[in-house]
């Protein structure tokens, strides 16, 4: 197994793992800005449902009343939407990032192999030499 194999795998593994981790952040960027439309709607929404019945107001202030709530269900609308376009693009980016860490698993796993393959190898040579440098000295007792 020659070392420029496990470095070269080696190199590949941190390229996947510095990806998996950018792709990390991302995601918790994604949950962040997810978070923040959640809680703009729970405004928006308390917004138009306390702000009272307009019935038994003026007529021009009832008309200003309704054209508010009008005016913020709308923006609620618009911002549920673009909740569910960020949701599906966090979708996308999780399957990104589920793909991401399973290559950077398989890379590691081949790595992981051919290093104990590489170690394998080495204690092998090594247990040759022992045991030829064992034999010389068995030949040099015997003479």
């Amino acid at each position: 197994m020659s070392q420029h194999m496990i470095r070269n795998l080696s190199t590949l593994v941190a390229l996947r793992n510095t990806e998996v981790e950018r792709l990390q952040t991302e995601m918790a960027e994604k949950t962040s800005l997810r978070e923040r439309y959640q809680k703009n709607l729970e405004r928006l929404t308390g917004l138009y449902t306390n702000s009272g019945a307009s019935g038994n107001l003026p007529l021009a202030l009832a008309g200003n009343c309704g054209d508010y709530k009008q005016a913020v269900m709308q923006m609620a609308d618009n911002h549920r939407l673009d909740l569910h376009m960020h949701e599906a693009d966090m979708a996308v980016s999780q399957r990104a990032l589920n793909a991401a860490w399973v290559k950077r698993e398989v890379l590691d796993k081949v790595l992981d192999k051919k290093q104990k393959a590489a170690q394998q190898q080495h204690n092998a040579k090594e247990r040759k030499q022992h045991d030829e440098l064992a034999t010389q000295l068995w030949f040099r007792g015997q003479k």
